[in-house]
Formats: C-alpha cells, structure tokens, sequence
C-alpha cells in the first residue's frame, strides 16, 4: 500500500517542508511564484521539489506500519486473496464484531459473514472485473447493519480484494424509524379515507351503479378523492364525485365534510348548481389553503337525462345504447374554495341502456402526457366495456394501467340506465294526467288515479291510499298552484311514486291543523299514509310535490299481470 503520493498534502508534511525552507532552502519570490532552480526552470509538481530537497523525508508517511493503522480504524477491513477468497487479514475491528478468524482459509468457510450479507458473489465479480463494488446497508442476523465496499487489489499471493465495511446501524434505523411512520401516517390516511367513503352505495330503483376506489400505492399519495350515491326521492337520485387537492390525513378530512355538506345539501333538492354554490363557500370556511374539484349530477327517470353542475373536474362520459360516446364538457366553473363564482348546471342523455362514468384524475392523468389524451383513451375504453357495472369499473382500471403502484388514487363512479323489457319493464310503468279546469279537475285526478291503479294490479288497501295521497296533493296544487298542473303516477319494482307539479314556486310544508280550522291537513294526511314525501322547485319555474309508498314482495301487491 503506497502512500507517496498523499504525503504532500498530509498536513504535519506542508508543516516540515516549510521548515525547511526557514533553514536556507529555496525561498519563494515575492509575488509568490514556485521557486526557482539555479538554471532558472520551474519544477514539475511541489512533491517532486521535496523529493529532491529533502530525499526521504517525504517517506514518512511511507514508513508507517500499515497493520498498525488499519487496526485502529474502528471500520471493519479484511482482506482476501485468490479464487477461494482466503483470508490474509482482518483488522481488530472485525474481530470483535464477528471473531477471530484463521489467515489462508476460504472465505466460504471461516467468513460466513460475508456469506450472510450476499457478498460471495459481489467478492468473484470485483476480482474478475477488477473494479471496486458498494453495496449499501446490508443487516446481519446480530442486527447490525453495514455498507461495503470491496476493492481489487495486488497482494503478494497474488490478486485480492480490500473488505471495508462501515457500520451503518444507526442511519439504517432511523431510516426505517422513518419509513415506518409514513407507512403508519399512510395507513391512517388510507383507513380515515376508507371510513368516510360510502361503506354501501344507495341503490336507486332505476339505476344500477358500483364504485371503486383505489389508494395511491407511493406513501405520500394518499388524497382526498371521493365518490356518493344519495336517493332524493320522487324516483331521483344524486350521484356525486370529488378530489381534494393535497395528500394524507389533512386531504382526507376536508374530503369527509365535503361529502357529508353534499348530503345535507342534497337533501333540500335544489339544483346542481345551487349546491355547488353552497359548496364554494363551505369550502373556503372549512380551510382556505384547501381546494377541490366536484361534479354533482342529478338523474331524473322521467328527464331521461343528467343534470350536472362542475366545479373544476373532467366531464362526465356517456356511452348511449348505439355505442356513441357524450361528453358533459359544459359548463365547467372553477374548483370549490375559489369563492367569487356563479356556476351554471349543464346536461347530457341518459336514456334507457346507456353507460355513465364519473371519475377523478388519477384514472387519466399521466406525467408524460396531456390529460385530453388520457380522456380520450377513456372514451375508448368505455366504447368496448360492457357488462354490470362493475365489470365496466373493473375494465376501465385495467385499462387505465391502474396498479396497486399507481402514484395518484383513483375514484370511478359507473351508472347504468337498463333498458327493461319484458315482465321486468312491466314492473317500470308511467301514467300522467293535464290537471285543466277548476274545481272538476279533483274528481278527474281521483278517477284517473283510480284507473291506473287498478290496472296495475295493486292490492286494494295500496289502491285506496295511493288513490287518496293523489287527492290530496291535487287539492293542494288546485288550492294554492297556478297552472299548468300535471298528476303523474309512476311504479317501479320497489314503490309507487305520486307527484304533482304546478306553476307556482311557494313550496308546502307540514304544519298542524286546529280543530276549527277547515284546510291544512292535505300534507299532514300524505305525510301519515306515505313512506316519504317531499317537495321540489322545478327548473323551469313552479315546484313539484311528491310522496311514495314501498311495495311490499308478492303477487298481490302491485305484481305485473301474468304474460
């Protein structure tokens, strides 16, 4: 081992040199250029002039006992020589980590260290090479954790390799003290996310929906991605999907009152666009450093489409029963907690047999590319899957290249309008009637609800109360509407929906009746007799005012006639 030629920059050697300079030897000029030989040329390098200075004071360094220096160093150093890898030395420090070991036997056999840190093969690579190999934080079985770094070298039995390992124990713990509280924080934002989501998702009467939701496998990607299936009633539902901008516990908090703002929300029917105002500003109070985008739809099964509002998220995709894709671009505002912005509801088809996807931007954004391309790729996924909805969710993951890696969670929401036919659509029957005239128009309601009941085959004490909430709120709208008026009659597998809708926007409610009092009572009656009831205000002006009743299974309460 040869030490020459970093002996010039050894400290205590500049230290001597300039000594010797003192004592007459060449002194520097002035302006503080090399010195000079008498034949005026410059020397080569400084180590070369202290060679020919002082010959062999430069050796000092050189004459240290190298055994001597490598066994202070409180690094574990062995060395090997040869094909077998035979010890020709280790230093003191590797005999108190793993003991005394016996020169010129193989590595395989008395350093069976080596062979617990995989380092055998790393040892045949390094003397076939001939170039030095690190690998980094390797851990025994005793729990101490080293880097090593094997270089060749010329021994006197011929080639070898220099074992240096540094013990790294420390750093390695607290590396995995680190990794385990991000895992741990990760795990809780995973499990808070998990519990804030929908544990089962409502399931309309005319819609057949499935959701997933997947985490961001990196730790830091946790978000706050949120989906929610809320049955309004009257045979509407809203459908709703989120992303809280950020990561972790923080994100996944703001998300769960965002969601349950929605609901609270939902439940007063207002428009799409109304909740995302109300929304916006729940946002900016629950933290200003926070934003999130949003889409809220509403479906109506008599619309025949969805009503949506869109605060900042990607468009709603729609695949009709032809196989055309719609996009629900328009309008689009700004993401909740920007505040100063008055969004505007849009709609797209979904008639019977069509496909909706809602989604957040995990599914389709990529870092190598523009996230229309990733839109577009979901267009075309969409056009090829089919099957129940979650087979359709299942597919456009895969699609995606969505893995349990994935850096960014994701959030698919999937709605199905089946198109029923058969004894199934016989189940999902219509009936309306123009309320026209005055007061006659009562007794024309009762005998047509009458009509349409009876051909549905209800039973009769489901007949008399459905035949007597339809009066009911007749007499209502007759008493404080203004045209036009409709009684509409719907049916599904599960309930009886009766509504009636008017021109006049002043929504009723239940109040309690006095004895004396000759009105009043029409809601409260409705309310008793109904399993829920509710009102709306109608988008185009006036109000809608419904109840329902749940139809118990059977035959005789409301089955379809026999084919």
């Amino acid at each position: 081992m040869n030490f020459t030629r970093w002996s010039a920059r050894l400290p205590g050697t500049q230290r001597r040199a300039a000594a010797r300079a003192d004592h007459g030897g060449p002194q520097r000029p002035d302006h503080g250029g090399p010195p000079q030989r008498p034949d005026g040329a410059v020397p080569a390098a400084r180590a070369e002039h202290l060679s020919e200075e002082a010959p062999g004071e430069e050796g000092v360094v050189d004459e240290l006992p190298v055994r001597e220096v490598l066994d202070r160093i409180p690094a574990l150093v062995a060395l090997v020589h040869g094909p077998e890898h035979r010890i020709a030395y280790v230093n003191d420090a590797y005999v108190a980590a793993f003991g005394q070991r016996t020169a010129g036997e193989p590595a395989h056999e008395a350093l069976p260290e080596l062979d617990e840190l995989s380092l055998l093969p790393f040892l045949d690579q390094v003397l076939r090479s001939g170039k030095p190999r690190t690998v980094k934080s390797r851990k025994t079985s005793g729990g101490r954790s080293y880097t090593v770094t094997c270089t060749p070298l010329e021994t006197a039995d011929g080639p070898g390799v220099l074992i240096f390992a540094a013990d790294v124990t420390d750093h390695a713990e607290a590396a995995e003290r680190l990794r385990t509280s991000e895992r741990e924080q990760r795990e809780t934002a995973v499990t808070l996310q998990r519990s804030l989501l929908p544990q089962e998702l409502e399931e309309p009467d005319d819609l057949r929906i499935a959701a997933t939701y997947q985490p961001g496998g990196t730790e830091a990607a946790v978000g706050g991605d949120w989906y929610d299936v809320i049955t309004l009633g009257g045979g509407r539902t809203a459908l709703v999907i989120g992303d809280v901008m950020g990561r972790g516990v923080r994100a996944a908090a703001v998300m769960g009152q965002l969601r349950t703002a929605v609901r609270a929300y939902a439940r007063l029917d207002l428009p799409p666009h109304e909740v995302l105002q109300l929304l916006d500003g729940l946002a900016t109070e629950i933290d200003p450093q926070q934003i999130a985008t949003c889409v809220y739809a509403v479906h109506d099964p008599n619309e025949g489409r969805l009503v949506y509002a869109s605060a900042g998220h990607l468009p709603i995709l729609v695949r009709d029963e032809n196989g055309t894709i719609h996009r629900g671009d328009e309008p689009t505002g700004p993401p909740l907690g920007t505040g100063g912005w008055l969004h505007a509801s849009g709609s797209v088809p979904l008639g019977a047999g069509s496909t909706a996807v809602m989604y957040t931007d995990g599914l389709v954004e990529r870092r190598d590319e523009d996230i229309d391309e990733g839109v577009a790729a979901l267009e075309n996924a969409l056009a090829g899957a089919t099957g129940t909805p979650q087979v359709v969710c299942d597919r456009l993951i895969r699609a995606a290249g969505v893995t349990a890696d994935h850096d960014d969670d994701v959030a698919v929401l999937v709605l199905q309008h089946p198109a029923r036919k058969g004894t199934d659509g016989e189940r999902f029957r219509n009936a309306a009637l123009e309320l026209l005239g005055g007061v006659e128009a009562a007794p024309r309601a009762r005998a047509f609800a009458s009509g349409v009941l009876t051909s549905w085959r209800f039973a009769d004490e489901l007949h008399d109360l459905g035949v007597l909430a339809a009066s009911e709120l007749v007499a209502n709208s007759l008493q404080h509407g203004t045209p036009p008026m409709r009684l509409r009659l719907r049916r599904t597998d599960r309930r009886l929906i009766i509504e009636v809708t008017d021109g006049d926007d002043h929504l009723p409610r239940r109040r309690r009746a006095e004895p004396a009092d000759e009105a009043g009572r029409g809601i409260a009656i409705v309310a008793t007799i109904a399993s829920n009831w509710g009102s709306r205000r109608t988008p185009g002006g006036g109000k809608a005012v419904w109840c329902e009743f749940v139809l118990p299974p059977g035959k005789a309460q409301g089955a379809p006639p026999p084919a």
